[in-house]
């Protein structure tokens, strides 16, 4: 039986452990290593005080028809009406059989997708759409500028040397500098001049101004081509209790089919022959250090952590690594009795707010990125759903920054500050409970020596028994489901005795992949955002 070594705990690692043991269970004793004591990495749940927090955002919506299969599989879609529903008398497509939110936990709820960008104390939709609210909201003579702006774009393309160019021939300069500039530099920290295109091709390769016309058109005369742009979906599923909770549903399913995890464990060392196998890991857990050997290593850590730990890592490729960067990130939950933000839509709502999933904060005075109203995502997510508002307020940052070294109360306090000067809530707003949470190395960017990364690609592949899979595994901004399928990939190759990585590294790089599909191809992962996603997963 050979022995399968996995790091990290999160959906990349998770699910080729599952896939090993369910596929091949007599072939393989597979062991996860993870870091923290806490599953599904940025795809987790966080329980405070009995209210959830999604940890970045995680909308479950896929063309993948493997992995829409595969979470059915592990939490099936909803077949009665979720608290909310009921309340407010919603119709929702529900399946036939389907387990009931009201009587047991296992369960995919169907959600409203609603995004919106708040700008000048205004909502647009997200993505921009071409509405009156939209006219209104701009001014006629912003509206004009934007589309002579948008049709100069499309006569001269710009070389797509940067995401700048990349964003201004899909949307023109004016949308540019409105709804994306400001945006992504508070993001990554660098202006979009300075960051590749190619985080913009893997994110929205499909979605433009014309492919916000094409929907528009369809919406208004019901004529279809029967493809859909990801960005433009308005139903997702969404775990009863977050993401987090089909991890661990599927680390208990792991676990049965008789894998191991090993929580608070850090790899620090992976230990090569200096030349095309990996033959051990070291690990740290409790003050103590022990190796452990393994014939097949999966690493879902970060590409720079993973090569830091390597021995004999020839300079060049050494450097590449330790040059990567990334963006940390800080969520902060704030329970309160309501916001000031008026719910102007058809959808109705627990206590009428507002009924975005996210608000995309474009108003450059604020360092605030991203509100997350969890009422919205699940009512199962807020101990009173009925009663009080749940909100997660986003922030992207550098690790060791004056933002990230603030004290929880500290950044408690700022974010409060924000939202008044933002007119989400005011003075007379109660405040009833808030916590922080800071993830490390949540989003990988595009910039400094990331241009060289395929010479470490071709590095990495030297070792035919180690697989970099998801998101950090990759230094690639993946969704959820891009992440799983890097897996599916690994384990697909392992079973048929291949050591070739190319499959694995090509997901989520094919054009066809992001630009369109039909409706039977539409499955449910976490949005492809032209702003970040999960985080997720982007996430």
């Amino acid at each position: 039986m050979k022995k399968v070594i996995i790091i990290g705990a999160g959906p990349a690692g998770l699910t080729a452990g599952y896939e090993l043991l369910k596929k091949a269970p007599d072939e393989y004793s597979v062991t996860i290593y993870e870091e923290s004591a806490a599953i599904g990495g940025i795809s987790r749940t966080v329980n405070h005080n009995g209210n959830r927090m999604d940890i970045g955002g995680h909308r479950f919506f896929s063309k993948d028809k493997e992995v829409m299969n595969w979470w059915q599989e592990m939490m099936p879609r909803q077949g009665k009406p979720s608290f909310d529903d009921i309340q407010l008398g919603r119709e929702k497509n529900l399946a036939e059989d389907g387990p009931d939110p009201e009587q047991t936990d296992r369960v995919m709820l169907v959600r409203n997708r609603v995004s919106r960008i708040y700008y000048k104390h205004k909502f647009f939709d997200y993505p921009v759409s071409l509405k009156w609210d939209t006219i209104k909201n701009m001014g006629f003579a912003t509206t004009m500028e934007a589309g002579f702006s948008y049709l100069g774009s499309a006569v001269v393309k710009k070389e797509e040397s940067s995401l700048e160019n990349f964003y201004i021939n899909r949307f023109g300069k004016k949308l540019y500098s409105m709804f994306f500039e400001g945006y992504t530099e508070k993001l990554w920290g660098r202006h979009p001049s300075e960051i590749s295109a190619d985080w913009g091709a893997q994110r929205v390769k499909g979605l433009s101004i014309l492919a916000v016309i094409k929907d528009m058109f369809t919406k208004v005369t019901g004529i279809s081509d029967g493809k859909v742009e990801t960005s433009l979906i308005e139903e997702f599923y969404y775990p009863k209790y977050g993401p987090g909770q089909l991890w661990e549903t599927t680390a208990k399913e792991f676990e049965a089919l008789g894998g191991r995890i090993v929580m608070n464990a850090k790899v620090t060392k992976i230990n090569t022959n200096g030349t095309d196998a990996v033959k051990s890991i070291t690990v740290e857990q409790d003050g103590s250090t022990s190796e452990v050997s393994g014939d097949i290593f999966f690493s879902s850590m970060p590409v720079k952590d993973l090569v830091a730990g390597m021995n004999d890592v020839p300079e060049n490729e050494a450097r590449i690594a330790a040059g990567l960067p990334y963006r940390d990130f800080v969520t902060v939950g704030l329970l309160m009795n309501r916001l000031e933000l008026k719910n102007e839509t058809k959808i109705r709502t627990l206590g009428n707010i507002v009924p975005d999933c996210w608000i995309y904060v474009q108003d450059t005075g604020v360092k605030m990125g991203r509100i997350q109203i969890f009422n919205n995502w699940s009512p199962y997510m807020v101990k009173h759903p009925d009663k009080r508002v749940w909100v997660g307020l986003e922030y992207f940052c550098a690790e060791g920054d004056k933002f990230w070294n603030l004290t929880e109360d500290q950044t408690i306090r700022f974010a409060i500050a924000e939202l008044k000067k933002m007119g989400v809530i005011n003075e007379d707003t109660k405040i009833y409970d808030g916590h922080r949470e800071r993830v490390k190395k949540a989003y990988p960017a595009y910039f400094d020596t990331y241009d060289e990364i395929d010479t470490l690609i071709e590095y990495l592949n030297r070792f035919g028994n180690l697989w970099c899979v998801g998101r950090n595994g990759q230094h690639r901004y993946n969704n959820m489901d891009h992440s799983m399928a890097t897996s599916f990939e690994a384990v697909k190759n392992i079973l048929a005795g291949t050591t070739d990585k190319t499959n694995v590294w090509n997901v989520n790089t094919e054009q066809e992949y992001h630009e369109t599909a039909s409706a039977e191809e539409i499955g449910e992962d976490d949005e492809f955002d032209v702003l970040p996603g999960e985080t997720q997963d982007e996430s």
